[in-house]
Order: structure tokens, then sequence, then C-alpha cells
């Protein structure tokens, strides 16, 4: 009852600061920084000269007002944004005032290019005005585009991309931008006379971000909380159904060289689907899909004892990937969209998601396995139902089922669950100002033989202003909790883990910011004994050039529940019931990202259970913008334990070059060698 108690006392918490939430429904700035926007016949260019007249009788947003590194006064590299629209098409035309002397940082033309390393406009769109959801469209002054769908109040999903069309104009004193946004590439409710806007700009040479609606530096200039109002000269009407296909054929030829085996090719064919039933609602299909044209993952070296977490990038599972992806809290995910295909083919898959009225989304994926050697055929079906309450936050019920199908008698070798059900409801906090944001969770687990204590519960509440942040999380979860398509990390715990972080931001100094960060995690199994400890204090500064250092003094203690090699090299594991205290001291350096030259160095000494561990991790960055970069990321881990465990050198290197021909062609290759797990590929993709 201790753990559930504390879990509920937070919900109370939750419960009491967003009902201060509700007073206004609309957003801080909506009142205040409204842009009018009016309908055209006149033909639009898009190629970033503003030489239509029709942009000569537009409003115009103006006036941008400093985020970083302090969030008063306007911004000394200015921006003007003006809007219009057609039948069709959302037309934004951009002058970004740039009158320092020399290149404009940008890494590549490549699509969704890190925002913290370029130049860049984006503009962030709350097409349902729920301060919630919405839709991310930017550029760099290359002309690199940069897209993403918006959830949880505004974290942007840069896997997400869709087909719009952008032009940048160079010049000595601004560079010009012209956007074509087509409405049936948003989803938004027909009818609304506004929207939710603003616009961001990032200028590195004045080491300066500002905002058309003005925003609390604490928060990314992507929160959906503090949008200006985009005010439509009409209504906008319903769509019809729309339709799109993505056919693809494939060849692959494999060849087991140690069994003596001759090559085998194979060839495939299949395709995505996408139906737009309405502005706001869509279908995607997909049948024997391929995947070969996903970015591959980057390696990681693991030191832990669980699991590590790769994201999804498969085009099939982003639109409104928040409504599946976000059910649970980093490590106890109910539905994780990666052990779908993991372990046997996806035959076929529809997936329904999309919003319905004002207040209420909804999300159905359902998907066919087929059977190979090791697993039989399954189907994976989910369904969200989530509520808007108060002004930014919502509720949410779920229902996660994995069926097992048996198709012939050899499939009664198969061993585990005949089916895996999770169901659940979340509440998820987001005050008026974005200073409170927190979640609340219950969730219950089926299968053969489940008993009581298969269920999870957990709370977390984070408070930030511009100079503090306090973070709670709490979480139990039970011994037989089992989510086979969830991502649970472990199982039979209770964990409390709080933080606080304090910065300060020095005047007149080349100092950006400076301060203290304290946090720690402790998990205690079912008796309420100490399992776990991670205590850290650091201390971190940033300079105004984006150079970042920051110092970490940590304490750990583990109390071995199983056995456990800590080099994950297959030696002589240690043994269960043991426990070990270490301490760690690491640095990491960031360097001055607008130079063509930067680099990532982290280095760190201490001990790991009872031996010792020197660790350097590095990530080097070299650019000739705007056609190619060269980057080299490497890992070496130094682990020396006493007899009779293993020692370890365990190297992990992966170079990676990417030219950008154009903004829409580009050549990448990623070569990885991880020696812990003697493994080492190449991904070429064109």
């Amino acid at each position: 009852m201790m753990q559930r108690t504390g879990l509920l006392s937070i919900a109370a918490i939750t419960l009491s600061v967003n009902a201060l939430s509700a007073e206004n429904p609309k957003g801080i700035n909506r009142d205040k920084y409204r842009i009018n926007i009016s309908k055209t016949t006149e033909h639009i260019n898009v190629d970033g000269i503003m030489d239509e007249p029709v942009w000569m009788t537009t409003d115009v947003a103006d006036k941008f007002q400093r985020v970083l590194p302090t969030d008063t006064g306007y911004a000394a590299a200015q921006t003007e944004v003006r809007v219009i629209y057609t039948e069709s098409t959302l037309y934004m035309a951009i002058i970004c005032y740039d009158k320092l002397p020399g290149k404009r940082p940008v890494e590549s033309l490549r699509r969704d290019f890190a925002f913290g390393k370029n130049d860049n406009f984006l503009v962030f769109i709350d097409t349902y005005n729920d301060q919630t959801n919405g839709f991310s469209f930017g550029v760099s002054p290359a002309g690199a585009q940069w897209d993403g769908q918006q959830a949880n109040g505004g974290n942007v999903n840069l896997n997400w991309d869709i087909k719009w069309r952008s032009a940048v104009k160079n010049y000595d004193d601004r560079w010009v931008a012209e956007f074509a946004i087509p409405f049936r590439s948003m989803r938004y409710n027909g009818g609304d006379a506004e929207w939710g806007i603003n616009f961001s700009r990032q200028d590195l040479k004045t080491s300066e971000k500002s905002s058309w609606a003005p925003m609390p530096r604490q928060f990314a200039t992507a929160t959906l909380a503090f949008t200006g109002s985009l005010v439509w000269d009409e209504p906008l009407p319903d769509a019809g159904l729309r339709f799109s296909l993505i056919p693809y054929a494939s060849a692959k030829t494999t060849q087991n060289k140690e069994a003596g085996e001759p090559f085998k090719t194979r060839l495939n064919a299949g395709g995505d689907a996408k139906m737009i039933l309405s502005t706001s609602m869509n279908l995607d299909l997909t049948v024997n899909p391929d995947y070969s044209q996903v970015e591959v993952d980057r390696q990681r070296t693991n030191l832990d004892r669980f699991e590590l977490f790769f994201p999804e990038k498969r085009q099939f599972f982003l639109e409104n990937s928040d409504l599946f992806a976000n059910l649970g809290t980093d490590n106890l995910r109910p539905f994780f969209s990666r052990r779908v295909g993991l372990t046997s083919p996806i035959q076929a898959g529809a997936r329904l998601s999309g919003n319905i009225g004002n207040d209420w989304r909804i999300g159905l994926m359902d998907l066919q396995t087929g059977p190979n050697d090791d697993t039989p055929a399954g189907n994976y079906a989910v369904g969200v139902l989530q509520r808007k309450v108060f002004q930014r936050s919502n509720i949410s019920a779920f229902m996660v089922n994995k069926e097992v199908m048996f198709f012939n008698d050899e499939d009664t070798t198969y061993t585990g669950n005949d089916f895996n059900r999770v169901a659940g409801a979340e509440f998820n906090l987001a005050s008026s100002d974005n200073r409170w944001t927190g979640k609340t969770l219950y969730h219950q687990s089926f299968y053969p033989g489940a008993d009581g204590d298969a269920a999870a519960a957990a709370a977390n509440i984070t408070f930030a202003t511009q100079y503090f942040n306090a973070t709670l999380n709490q979480a139990w979860v039970g011994a037989d909790y089992n989510a086979e398509v969830g991502y649970i990390r472990r199982r039979g715990y209770y964990e409390v883990s709080p933080g606080l972080q304090y910065r300060f931001f020095p005047k007149a100094s080349r100092i950006a910011n400076h301060g203290p960060i304290f946090k720690t995690m402790m998990l205690f199994d079912p008796s309420m004994m100490l399992t776990d400890r991670e205590s850290e204090i650091s201390y971190q500064i940033e300079w105004l050039n984006k150079s970042m250092l920051k110092v970490d003094l940590e304490n750990n203690y583990v109390y071995l529940t199983d056995p456990f090699d800590p080099t994950n090299s297959g030696g002589v594991p240690l043994p269960a019931n043991t426990d070990y205290r270490w301490n760690e001291l690491s640095a990491t350096f960031t360097s001055d990202i607008r130079k063509p030259f930067n680099f990532m160095l982290m280095g760190l000494y201490g001990g790991i259970y009872n031996g010792d561990r020197y660790s350097l991790n590095s990530e080097i960055y070299y650019r000739v913008q705007p056609y190619a970069a060269l980057a080299l990321v490497s890992s070496y881990n130094n682990i020396k334990m006493p007899d009779p465990y293993n020692d370890a050198e365990l190297i992990l290197i992966g170079p990676r070059l990417d030219f950008t021909f154009t903004d829409k062609l580009f050549f990448t290759s990623l070569i990885q060698y991880n020696n812990q797990i003697d493994n080492m590929n190449i991904n070429l993709r064109f």
C-alpha cells in the first residue's frame, strides 16, 4: 500500500493544479498576437523571390522577440513573415535579416537537419486549437527542409515526412524563403476560424533564438501553449476523400559462407497506402511491407543489465504516433511498435487515427504477422481513445492485444502464451503556462496464469521556471506484469526518482547560463528492500557560442537479484544476491557547433560493480557546407575486473558520410563496427 499511496498523492496534486489551468481556453498569446490570412486566386511561384504583387497586400508578422540567450527585448536579427492561401495550399513568405558578415552556418542540404547546428526558420501550427498537437515546417538558409508532427504540447517527431514545397534565396544582408504547404498534407478540424501559430528563428552568428509570439526561455519554441493566432477570412471547409499509394519491389541475395551454401535470391513486392478520410482522420494500409529504405539504427555499447531502446522509424507507424507510442513512460511502455515484425514478417496491417470533433482522438491498429521457423503467426491489435480535459490535459484509455495463431501442427512446439493483453487508463497533465506537466497511469495485463500482481502504476510531475526545474517520478510494477508487445525494462519493483536543476543567467558575459543539477533514482523490491540507487550531482555551463561543459559525480549501488556479467561478453557472471557500490567522475565538452569543425568529448573514470572502468566517447564532425558532412562517432570502454571475471576493451566506431546533391537527392554511407557483439555493418542509401 505504501507504493500506491505515494502515486495517488501525486495524482491528486496533478488534478488540483490542472483545475487552475482552465481560465484561458485560447492560450496565453492568442488574443494579442494575431495575423490575418486571406484567400487569393493569384498564382504564386515558389522560388524564393517575392515578386508576386499579392505579397504586398498581406498582414506581416514582425518584431520578433528574443528567446535565447535572454527572453527580454527584440531580436537583433529580425524576421518578417507573410501568409496567404489558395483553394488547396497555404503559402508563406519569410525574410530573415542578417547584417553580420560571414557564412550562415548549416550542416548540409539533408532533410530534418539538427536544429541546434543550423541557422533556420520554423513555423509551428496548432491546427486543432488544443495547444497540444500540430505540425511544424522549416528551412535552413541552404534550402534544406525540416518537417514533423507535434504532440504532447510541442514535441516534434521528425521521422514524419510529407510532400510540400519550399525555395530559398540568399543575399548579403538577408535570406528569403517561400513555403507552399498543401492542406491535404495536414490534419485539422474543418470549420475553424482560427489556428494557433508561431514562428521561430535561430541565428547562430548572433547566438540568438527568437519568436514572433513571446516564449519563456525555459521552453522550446515548439511549445504550442504560447502560439499566436492565424485568423482565416473564412472557415476552412471539410475535405473529401483522398488517396495515395507507394508500391515497391525489391531483390535480396544472401549466402551462408560458413555452411558452404550457395547464394539465395529472393524477390519481393508490396506497398503502403494512405486514405485521407477527412481533414482530421486518416487510414494507413500496408501489405507485405519492406523497410530497407529506413535509416539503420545507431549501435550502442551495452553495459546495462536490461534491453536498450531504439525509436520507431517505419513510416506506417509514424502519423499520430503519440497516441500509441506515448502510452506509459520511457521504461514502462505497454505498446512498442518495433515488437511487431521483429521476429516474424508483417503480412498486412491497417491503422486508423485522428480527431473526432474538438475534444476526442482515436487510434485503432491491427497487424497480421506470418510464421517463421521459431514463431507462429500472430495478430496484434491496439485501440486508444483520448479525451481532452481542462485546457491542455487529456485522459486516455487503451487496450493492446497479441493473439498467437496456430495454422498447422508444427506450431504446437511454441511454448509462449497463446495471448497477451494490456488495458489501462492514463491522465496527462499540462497547465496553461506549461510550468506544470505530468502523468498518472494504471495498467493491467492479462495472459494465461496471470494473478493479482500483474499490474503497473506510475505518476510523475515536473515544475519548470526560467531558473528552477523540479521533477518527481514514481512507478510501481508488479512482478507478474507482462506486456509482450511493450518495452518493460524490468518487473517487480517500486521506483522513486526526484530531480532538481537551477540555472544562473549572468549579464554581460560570454556564458549564456550555468548551474547545478541533482537527481537520484532508487528502486526497491516488493518487500521495500533497496536494490538500485543512482545519485548524480553535476554542474553545467553553456556559452553563448553554444559550447557546453558538464561535470558529473555519480554514486551507484546495485543489489544483484540474478547473475550478471558487467562486460556482456559471455564471461563468468557476478553471483546473484550480492551487492556493489562504486563512484564515477565524468566530464563532457561540446565545442562551438557553428564552426565547420566541431566535436563532443566525454571522459569517464570510476568503478563498475567490483571492477574499474575507463571510458572515452567522442563525436567529431566536419562539413563542407552545404554539400557534404563527415561524422565519426566512437566509444571506448576499458573494464578491469578481478579474477575470475572477464576484463574487456569494448570498441564501437561509426564513420558516417553524407553527400547532399540537392535538397531532395542525397547519398548516405554509415559503417559501424562493434566488437562487443563482433559485428560490422554497412548501410548505403541513395
